[in-house]
């Protein structure tokens, strides 16, 4: 899937000015890339990759009128806060946040600094942004999942297991606060589908090998956010051993051996990113 909401500029400021270069300006900008994963996750190098590939594609070339420092949270969600108070004192000229997490940590202590977020779902909802189209504030980016993709998964999986009539959706409440808007798109999708929707919280490995080893034939549905991304492999691992039919967010799953994936292109997604870095420094640079 490639198909994604793009939000409007910060403030609706779409008509900033896209001939504006930024070979013109001569002093390196700095931006700090958060990212919820660890360092050396699989899932991070082809984000990495494509975020750069993005910039370059418009003209900023990392170490000579770009720089970009990662951090890397590695799925210790605890340590959020922390990062942010270290990017208060270090005032980056704009930051890429991951995630809801940080970005929902970032939105009341950050003050003025541009703030383009990415894999965010339900963004409005989240109070991020005002609106999709004008969304206010120095906060913009690119959503990750459309209401209608939420779904396609209850659907999916009525085609590979049709005679399983209970669905199981798991998510950490607290990684993943667009929860509830999940959860009304799934049960929307599951009356003409005549299955059973399990809302299951999970909030560390143990409650989530108890929820697995508890689902029977259930099927499986894993949302789309860091921490169920961290716990891929044990979700995995124990999906297979009660063979449970399951379908996920991410492509790397499947990479790693789950059966189904359904969702955008996340690296994709990050490449696009680098558009709206451009156009905002584009917009910025006659002021020194």
């Amino acid at each position: 899937m490639r198909r994604r909401e793009v939000i409007g500029l910060l403030g609706g400021a779409t008509a900033w000015p896209l001939t504006a270069r930024p070979q013109q300006a001569e002093r390196i900008r700095r931006i700090v890339f958060l990212h919820l994963l660890a360092q050396n996750d699989p899932e991070e190098l082809p984000r990495i990759v494509a975020f750069r590939q993005g910039l370059e594609a418009l003209g900023w070339i990392e170490n000579r009128n770009i720089q970009i420092e990662h951090r890397y949270l590695g799925g210790d969600f605890g340590r959020i806060q922390a990062y942010i108070t270290e990017l208060v004192s270090a005032s980056p000229e704009l930051i890429v946040s991951t995630g809801s997490p940080f970005t929902a940590a970032l939105k009341p202590t950050i003050g003025t600094i541009p703030i383009v977020f990415v894999a965010v779902n339900d963004p409005v909802g989240q109070g991020f942004v005002a609106s999709l189209s004008r969304p206010g504030g120095n906060i913009t980016g690119f959503s990750f999942f459309e209401p209608p993709m939420i779904g396609k998964w209850m659907e999916i999986l009525k085609e590979i297991a049709p005679g399983v009539r209970r669905v199981m959706f798991m998510f950490n409440p607290d990684t993943a606060p667009f929860y509830p808007a999940f959860l009304r798109e799934l049960a929307a999708a599951q009356a003409p589908l005549a299955a059973e929707l399990l809302a299951t919280p999970v909030h560390n490995e143990a409650e989530m090998e108890s929820a697995i080893s508890r689902a029977n034939t259930n099927r499986l549905i894993a949302a789309p956010d860091a921490f169920i991304n961290t716990h891929r492999h044990l979700i995995m691992t124990m999906a297979e051993r009660y063979r449970i039919p399951a379908i996920y967010g991410y492509r790397r799953f499947v990479t790693e051996g789950a059966l189904i994936s359904y969702g955008p292109d996340a690296a994709d997604i990050v490449r696009r990113s680098a558009s709206y870095v451009d156009r905002i420094f584009a917009a910025f640079l006659g002021q020194g």
